[in-house]
């Protein structure tokens, strides 16, 4: 008899098992593994090296209709595969991308859930299968987490109530605090990192933003626990914001998005690491992103812009009243095509002030003469564009001046993510391809693999770039802690606008904000690093071309580095605190590191180089550096395979060299 009931015990375990249906998922290496339970409510968590990282956390997702995708719903099937490849990868950090990972998909009535586990990552998404049109009310993402750790996080801007918070700019410095004393009433945006114990980091964000809002995380003071909020779409929209470029939200839906089609959905992405430097070096974000949509790219021309707006159109030494005009645009012009620069930008003021009309050009500005004056400089023009303007005459605005030459655009003050948004980012890149012209996507969130599924789109700002220290206050605004930030946190979610290059340069002691001759915080060799240290296809010069020349050997620095890498190897970092990077191309090494406002020496390990020796010069922080900013020595440099190389950094410095 006692035999006997231990045998319905464990028959009925088993029911109880199957019941529940789990299923797991583990990485290549086997060091990360999530189990999904669909029961009645759909869940996952996530276990790295065996240690709790996410507890199970509910996923679903709300219809119009009343269905509720992820409760009390059974697989009717379910599939794995594994992947070992590569994926190309132009003009970004590498030519090419290891590809590996195990995924499991569960498939219901209408839509399916498709788990991917990488080896430094996990992410998820909703597919739907279904060809009848309907709305998303709502989508539950949450993550639970073991306990009330710490987290590093960017709130959108202060707005004067909640729903406001929805129009933001996607630039904010961090804030560092435990889960359960983040602000409720303030929405924050992604990425953003969760720190656990032992080290382990774990970096929230989403990929395939095509046509459906972006991702919000918000808490209720819940200690663990982060849970979604999403901008729901626009029902009225009034022109207006800055300069009448924008479209500003009166009134919402009562519904996120409009599904008409079967779909997929955006990878809900949990980056795992216990090292900072496999964080900052991790491509989840290209990875699962939706390949390239464009058959021919031979016409993409990455590279480097003189910009004209951060340095207010100042030139000295010439006979003629800067500003916007063709003497200046044409000094620039001069300045490129003498540095091998590939491009002058006209940022705004070159189309007639709020009339959001870019067919209007101020009677300052020949745009025909300067794209010749250019091209026989052999040297692109690429324009500003706000939003509307850019948007209601999207297809006239492409065709006209692609047939004048102009190479592509820099479309600003989107400042929304919202559905209709994220529509136009998509629509605006598959236009622009038609036309041939390359994009940089300002005033807009981040990039969430735009710019592997239209490569046309090399840059994107959603940072708190070096625009800021033209108007920020000393004690707020603190773009150093920032610098040391961004590598494991922003940029995982691809390239970025930063805008560096300034070659006035400032200590902490010694910043002040002004707009028209600005400065750096910093030493003068953490400006150079960041060409390294940053993904940046379509990177500016920010500084005026008369600094350039005064600082002409920097100049020659930063002009022969690229913008796109056959390799790219974080060497060593720790986030908020320093980061070293090294990029390829071809047999040429460039290094740039940084640090934050501490002084620190670093020691350089130079095993990943080839057998060959190699010869070069170093830029490294002045002796004093610490009290005069600009103050820096050049040096050449000879090393080999197995080198170890010692630096010295200031409090905000850096270091930057090349190796052939």
């Amino acid at each position: 008899m006692k035999t006997f009931r231990i045998l319905i015990m464990c028959f009925l375990c088993t029911l109880v098992a199957q019941a529940q249906k789990q299923y797991s998922l583990t990485s290549p290496n086997g060091q990360l593994k999530t189990t999904i339970s669909a029961d009645k409510q759909l869940t996952y968590d996530i276990a790295f090296n065996n240690q709790e990282v996410l507890k199970a956390s509910p996923l679903a997702m709300t219809l119009d209709n009343g269905e509720v995708w992820g409760e009390n719903d059974k697989p009717s099937k379910v599939t794995r595969k594994s992947i070992n490849g590569k994926v190309p990868s132009p003009f970004y950090r590498a030519d090419e991308l290891a590809e590996q990972y195990n995924e499991l998909t569960l498939q219901f009535k209408g839509f399916n859930v498709v788990f991917r586990a990488y080896n430094d990552g996990i992410a998820y998404r909703f597919v739907n299968r279904t060809k009848k049109p309907f709305n998303v009310v709502d989508e539950q993402v949450m993550y639970q987490f073991p306990s009330d750790a710490e987290a590093s996080i960017p709130y959108v801007r202060k707005a004067k109530n909640y729903e406001a918070q929805f129009f933001n700019s996607f630039e904010s410095q961090y804030t560092n605090d435990k889960l359960s004393n983040l602000d409720k009433e303030r929405l924050m945006f992604l990425p953003l990192i969760v720190k656990l114990e032992n080290n382990v980091k774990v970096c929230i964000t989403e990929v395939n933003l095509e046509s459906y809002p972006g991702l919000y995380l918000k808490t209720n003071n819940e200690k663990g626990q982060l849970i979604s909020e999403f901008a729901n779409y626009p029902k009225k929209v009034e022109q207006g914001g800055h300069n009448m470029l924008q479209m500003v939200v009166k009134e919402r839906e009562d519904f996120i998005a409009k599904i008409d089609q079967p779909r997929n959905f955006p990878w809900r992405v949990a980056i795992v690491t216990n090292e900072d430097k496999d964080l900052a070096s991790s491509n989840l974000s290209y990875l699962l992103a939706e390949p390239s949509r464009l058959e021919d790219i031979s016409w993409i021309k990455p590279g480097k812009i003189a910009w004209d707006w951060w340095n207010d159109w100042n030139l000295d030494g010439v006979d003629f009243k800067t500003g916007v005009n063709n003497p200046t645009y044409k000094a620039y012009i001069d300045f490129a095509s003498k540095n091998g620069i590939e491009y002058v930008i006209l940022d705004e003021g070159w189309a007639v002030n709020k009339q959001a009309d870019l067919m209007q050009v101020v009677p300052e500005i020949d745009l025909v003469e300067l794209v010749a004056y250019g091209k026989s400089k052999n040297v692109g023009i690429v324009l500003w564009a706000g939003y509307h303007a850019f948007n209601r005459d999207m297809e006239n605005v492409c065709r006209h001046y692609s047939e004048m030459g102009v190479k592509g655009f820099k479309v600003d003050f989107m400042d929304r993510d919202d559905q209709e948004m994220t529509a136009f980012n998509y629509r605006a890149a598959e236009m622009a391809a038609k036309y041939k012209l390359i994009l940089d996507f300002h005033g807009t969130h981040k990039p969430a693999g735009l710019n592997r599924t239209y490569p046309n789109v090399l840059n994107f700002e959603g940072v708190f770039g070096l625009e800021q220290v033209k108007w920020g206050k000393p004690g707020e605004i603190d773009l150093i802690s920032y610098d040391a930030m961004i590598p494991f946190i922003r940029q995982v979610s691809g390239p970025m606008d930063y805008t560096q290059g300034a070659m006035r340069n400032a200590t902490k002691e010694n910043y002040r904000a002004c707009n028209s001759e600005p400065m750096s915080q910093g030493t003068r060799c953490h400006q150079l690093a960041l060409y390294m240290v940053l993904d940046s296809p379509f990177n500016m010069l920010c500084d005026t071309p008369s600094n350039y020349e005064r600082e002409q050997e920097c100049t020659d620095f930063i002009s022969a580095i690229p913008t796109v890498w056959d390799e790219t190897i974080v060497l060593d970092g720790k986030m908020g605190e320093y980061i070293i990077t090294a990029r390829r191309q071809g047999d040429t090494w460039y290094i740039g590191g940084i640090t934050n406002w501490n002084a620190r020496d670093l020691e350089i390990d130079l095993s990943f180089l080839g057998d060959k020796a190699y010869s070069g010069k170093l830029f490294k922080d002045g002796v004093n550096a610490h009290r005069i900013a600009r103050d820096y020595k050049s040096e050449a440099i000879q090393a080999k395979k197995g080198d170890k190389m010692k630096i010295h950094l200031a409090p905000g410095g850096g270091f930057a060299f090349v190796l052939k």
